[in-house]
């Protein structure tokens, strides 16, 4: 079956996909702006995780949202206690509450090795992601 088209043999030539208008894009905008693709390249980096710490990479992304939405928590909180909306009851509920997630998240950062800094994100231009770290 010589004369046959169309077909895949292991011995056919393999052809290169042809290039998609976003990559043509990309290469153009590339060449007009010098520092494009070393940027690109550095933020590729970034993005890249080292096998050996994805588990830490995560569970400190992780625990960087529930400090964030902690923290939020604890200041709706306050502000709702001292603004007479909720009985003495459910501020102690509410504390005990604040209390027990806090002493969780210590125990976590305790296990992998992480400190309040490890969980602040750098925001560049906007500061820091949890203002008490």
């Amino acid at each position: 079956m010589a004369g046959r088209t169309g077909g895949s043999s292991p011995h056919a030539p393999v052809r290169a996909a042809p290039a998609r208008e976003t990559d043509r894009e990309t290469d153009r905008e590339a060449d007009r702006e010098p520092g494009l693709r070393e940027r690109s390249s550095r933020t590729m980096q970034r993005l890249r995780s080292d096998p050996e710490t994805v588990e830490r990479d995560l569970v400190k992304l992780v625990l960087t949202l529930v400090e964030l939405i902690r923290q939020l928590m604890e200041r709706q909180a306050l502000r709702r206690a001292e603004g007479g909306d909720l009985s003495d009851d459910q501020i102690e509920d509410l504390g005990l509450a604040l209390m027990r997630l806090e002493e969780a998240m210590t125990r976590l950062k305790d296990h992998f090795d992480l400190d309040d800094h490890d969980l602040n994100l750098d925001l560049g231009p906007l500061g820091p992601l949890l203002p008490d770290a």
